[in-house]
């Protein structure tokens, strides 16, 4: 079985949709970020603070390489991972859904979480935000083989119109 991969913007929900998914499907999860900082025994932004965001990059890469080596997983990026064509070409052997939210939307979640670094260390956290976004969207658009809105969407109408996809596709 091919692996479930969820791409998005933070904030999106990718992590709370890909672990619930998981979880009624009987299939193992994995995030990729969790296990960046599991495997360097320390948090994102120190690892932004340590080595950059081309130090953290690398290691993500090294991440999605391994999760996409395995088979029947739901897997959860972070929103920079489709930055780098590699990632991108790893990721496309997955069914890859994108959660796409509004930009808006997302800034009202996030606008007091201090531990996503490209916000926190920026002067302007909205407006880097919303340039995130327009950077972002079309990279998630060109490898994504579902695309699911979030913007003022519960989970569980989320979780209905990826269910459907993947029955569609034929994946579950």
């Amino acid at each position: 079985m091919r692996n479930i991969v969820f791409v998005g913007l933070m904030g999106a929900g990718k992590t709370t949709v890909g672990r619930r998914l998981a979880k009624r499907h009987g299939l193992v999860f994995m995030d990729t970020d969790q296990e960046i900082e599991a495997r360097s025994g320390a948090p994102i932004p120190t690892i932004f603070d340590l080595e950059g965001e081309e130090g953290f990059r690398k290691r993500e890469s090294r991440a999605i390489s391994e999760a996409m080596g395995r088979t029947g997983h739901v897997i959860t990026t972070g929103g920079g991972a489709i930055v780098r064509a590699e990632n991108r070409e790893m990721l496309r052997s997955g069914f890859v859904i994108y959660l796409d939210a509004d930009p808006e939307q997302l800034w009202q979640r996030l606008k007091n979480d201090t531990s996503r670094p490209l916000l926190s260390r920026s002067a302007d956290p909205r407006a880097t935000l919303i340039a995130l976004h327009a950077e972002r969207d079309p990279l998630y658009r060109e490898i994504a083989n579902l695309i699911v809105p979030t913007t003022r969407a519960s989970v569980s109408v989320v979780m209905r119109a990826i269910d459907q996809g993947l029955h569609q596709a034929g994946i579950l």
